[in-house]
């Protein structure tokens, strides 16, 4: 299947990143890519949000599960765990994809989020993100944020939106593709 590419955001100190056109029916997946974002502060959070309303509100409620992988630059910790506290049951607020973002020059988060079918007016809309950033911490981490979930609605996502927690500001790339 080819992908085409919908849109490029790129922002400079952007407080978020919001796409409110091109999730429609055209096609029945869509795949948001993100480059090399970075946040002015040390141990925020990128997240993310649908709406049903055009962007006029991002608070799709949302059931979601998190996993972690993680290895130190000094190699004095590696693991692969459940994160509980990073789950949606039920919830509109904002889907965290990576936390405790370092904001180092050399640092940032890139990963890719697929979401399907969301113009459908019947079933759930389902989504997975990948994830992999640097951990703000004095022994540096790699690390791998893996969520999986659905908004819970048959309304159709027709926008959704990226941001930093806390109103910090980010810079970086995010690109919608259409599949089909």
């Amino acid at each position: 299947m080819a992908m085409t590419l919908i849109t490029t955001n790129s922002e400079t100190n952007a407080t978020s990143s919001s796409f409110t056109s091109g999730i429609d029916s055209t096609y029945k997946l869509y795949i948001f890519k993100f480059y090399d974002i970075n946040p002015d502060t040390d141990s925020v959070y990128f997240q993310f949000n649908g709406s049903t309303d055009g962007g006029s509100n991002y608070n799709a409620t949302k059931t979601t599960t998190f996993f972690l992988a993680r290895h130190q630059e000094n190699d004095s910790q590696a693991s692969l765990a459940y994160q509980a506290a990073e789950d949606l049951a039920q919830s509109g607020g904002v889907q965290r994809l990576a936390f405790s973002l370092a904001y180092y020059s050399d640092s940032s988060a890139a990963g890719e989020i697929f979401l399907f079918n969301p113009s459908n007016t019947t079933y759930v809309k389902h989504f997975y993100s990948t994830v992999n950033y640097m951990f703000a911490n004095a022994s540096p981490h790699s690390m791998n944020s893996y969520i999986g979930g659905y908004f819970n609605t048959t309304s159709a996502i027709d926008a959704v939106q990226f941001s930093m927690s806390g109103g910090a500001q980010m810079d970086g790339t995010i690109k919608l593709y259409g599949v089909g």
